[in-house]
């Protein structure tokens, strides 16, 4: 699908749809392609209150729903190893059958579960975004 920013909430609705009942989102992009802004329109559409913005500096943000859910929202841009995240508990949070949206996900590979929904986002001309969902 290609999209424009203005077409960003019915992109996240479709999203939410395709994800059926798989609870690891795992958003894959380059730098800049619209990870987080996706991110945060799927969060509006889940029923998020609060404010959405990337945990690059926490790793990990939580948010609740409008119907006492939670989210929780990845960035793991800035580990170093897989232990890292070990070590704070990722597998707790993947096991926690919670949506779990993930950026950077390939920086612990390993750890990640089979049955992951992926949305591939890339950047292309004239201002638009290809997004691929698997």
């Amino acid at each position: 699908m290609i999209y424009k920013i203005e077409d960003l909430q019915e992109i996240a609705k479709k999203v939410i749809a395709s994800a059926q009942t798989k609870t690891i989102w795992i958003f894959d992009g380059e730098m800049g392609a619209g990870k987080t802004t996706l991110i945060k329109a799927i969060c509006k559409e889940l029923g998020v209150l609060a404010t959405v913005q990337s945990p690059t500096f926490s790793i990990v943000n939580e948010y609740i729903t409008d119907k006492r859910k939670t989210i929780y929202h990845f960035d793991f841009y800035r580990l170093k190893n897989e232990i890292e995240a070990l070590d704070f508990g990722v597998e707790e949070y993947f096991d926690s059958g919670n949506i779990c949206l993930l950026e950077w996900a390939d920086k612990i590979e390993l750890l990640l579960p089979e049955d992951c929904f992926k949305i591939k986002i890339s950047l292309n001309e004239g201002l638009t975004r290809k997004i691929e969902l698997d």
